[in-house]
């Protein structure tokens, strides 16, 4: 079962495959839950607007849309990821483009294995989980990297 990464009329390669598949594989292991099919869309601004508008009605940027596709506890999905809008909180949260990347890449995860972010305290779980699977990343780099 596959994890995949495709880009949609942007000029993106996520660096680290290899690492980032084993850490969401982690992550959605972590949760009791395995890894079914899930791609990864990399796009611009303008396709996840018309993606948005497409299939939920919705008129406005953002930075993921899910499209789930679980069966029982195994997590399949089409995650489309406009870069442009990663880009720009990146620079409004003052983090770096991948550390912004990679939230909203387990961020859409998280939401699969059941977490919301509709309420003020959903959103400080949603965030807790988001930082606890970002460390988990930074422990799987530390590894193959011999640090």
């Amino acid at each position: 079962m596959p994890i995949l990464f495709h880009t949609v009329d942007v000029d993106f390669n996520l660096p680290q495959k290899r690492i980032i598949k084993k850490w969401i594989g982690e992550v959605i292991a972590s949760y009791n839950f395995k890894v079914g099919d899930i791609n990864y869309i990399f796009c611009s601004d303008a396709e996840i607007l018309k993606v948005n508008i497409q299939y939920l009605n919705h008129n406005y940027y953002t930075d993921i849309i899910t499209f789930p596709y679980t069966v029982n506890n195994i997590i399949s999905a089409d995650m489309y990821i406009s870069i442009h809008t990663v880009d720009d909180n990146a620079k409004k949260f003052k983090q770096t483009f991948i550390r912004e990347l990679n939230r909203v890449m387990v961020h859409g995860v998280l939401h699969l294995v059941g977490y919301s972010d509709s309420t003020d305290i959903e959103q400080k779980e949603m965030r807790l989980n988001e930082d606890k699977s970002l460390e988990l990343l930074n422990r799987l780099t530390k590894d193959v990297k011999g640090i």
